[in-house]
């Protein structure tokens, strides 16, 4: 063997001395996490491994609550008294006679001493002030909220202003009111599946009308709302015989009913005569009413031209105040009434008559 061979030979042998031997396996592979055979046979990626549990927090003990509990129910107590209180007062008292009781509380609010006062009287003073600030804030803020209340219910339950009607002219001051309501006195409103509602007027309203507006200043005075009564009017009073119309904010609401009060009319009262088919019951002032039989359709119905022969006697020979007159018909159908009545005085008369001819003679 040559000498360039052996060196070669030696060279080769030394390197490998040198690099130590590896293999492809490790003696101390990396771990896995372990899957369950379940997931592998339902085809489903392995659960990720949870997170510890947050640390448990330190509960309040029974000492530390104990305040806390004590201050509630102080202020739910507080407040139930408050309301017991404000409810009993709305109920028992008016909002004048709140107002004058609580009068002394809520200026206490305001309480100081004069000048040439001792300091411990001043600082008295203070305390009382600042103790009393609070009840009689409270006070003040009841009232207000109690006359707000007020208000908006006597919008609903009040006519809408103390004079429904403008100043009557000074050349008509001795002309007589009439008031007619509107549903089952002019007219008769009905509803019928097929056709729906339909209104109808009663047999002999416009001649009513019409001849009555010579003598009267006629109102219509009606619980509903205008919507239903404007365009009522406009198709039945076509001669414009109706001067004024009233509807459901000019009525007093008490105990579920719309009553028509004649004394916001700013008319004389012995001067207004008031006609509906429910006239007792739907006005505060009945010795100014007038029945009428209500009307529900009947075609033969005549209630308001047997009526035309007293209303027109009245506004005639204008009586000093219409409510005697009206009281003398109590009980009975005043237009009946009034045609006997009639005839009474006609056989009067004619026997007053006879009987001054026979002194003649």
């Amino acid at each position: 063997m040559s000498a360039i061979a052996r060196s070669r030979i030696f060279s080769i042998i030394s390197k490998r001395k040198k690099r130590p031997f590896s293999s492809s396996v490790t003696t101390d592979p990396p771990k896995e996490p372990m899957i369950s055979s379940s997931s592998f046979l339902n085809n489903q990626a392995p659960a990720p491994p949870t997170s510890p549990p947050p640390p448990p927090q330190p509960q309040a003990t029974a000492a530390e609550k104990k305040p806390w509990n004590f201050l509630k129910y102080s202020l739910v107590a507080a407040l139930t008294g408050g309301v017991a209180t404000a409810s009993y007062a709305t109920y028992a008292y008016s909002l004048d006679e709140i107002d004058q009781k609580t009068k002394a509380l809520r200026s206490s609010a305001n309480y100081s001493t004069g000048d040439d006062a001792s300091a411990l009287d001043k600082f008295q003073a203070l305390l009382y002030s600042a103790a009393m600030t609070v009840p009689s804030k409270l006070v003040e803020f009841y009232l207000d909220l109690r006359r707000l209340t007020e208000e908006q219910v006597r919008g609903f339950t009040e006519p809408t202003s103390d004079k429904l009607l403008p100043d009557l002219h000074p050349m008509e001051q001795h002309v007589f009111t009439l008031v007619l309501d509107l549903n089952e006195t002019l007219v008769y409103s009905d509803w019928k599946r097929e056709r729906g509602w339909r209104t109808f007027k009663r047999p002999g309203v416009e001649a009513f009308l019409e001849h009555l507006a010579q003598f009267y200043e006629i109102i219509v005075y009606s619980d509903q709302l205008p919507m239903y009564v404007d365009p009522v009017i406009e198709r039945m009073d076509t001669k414009h015989a109706v001067r004024y119309r009233l509807s459901r904010g000019a009525t007093k609401y008490e105990g579920g009913k719309h009553y028509r009060d004649l004394s916001m009319l700013n008319r004389d009262p012995s001067r207004i005569l008031y006609v509906s088919g429910h006239a007792l019951e739907s006005s505060l002032q009945p010795e100014n009413s007038i029945p009428v039989k209500p009307w529900t359709g009947d075609a033969d119905d005549t209630a308001l031209l047997d009526l035309i022969p007293f209303l027109e006697y009245v506004a005639r020979h204008r009586p000093a105040d219409i409510r005697p007159v009206l009281a003398s018909y109590q009980g009975r159908d005043i237009a009946k009434e009034f045609i006997e009545r009639s005839k009474e005085h006609q056989r009067r008369m004619q026997e007053q008559k006879q009987h001054g001819r026979l002194w003649r003679r």
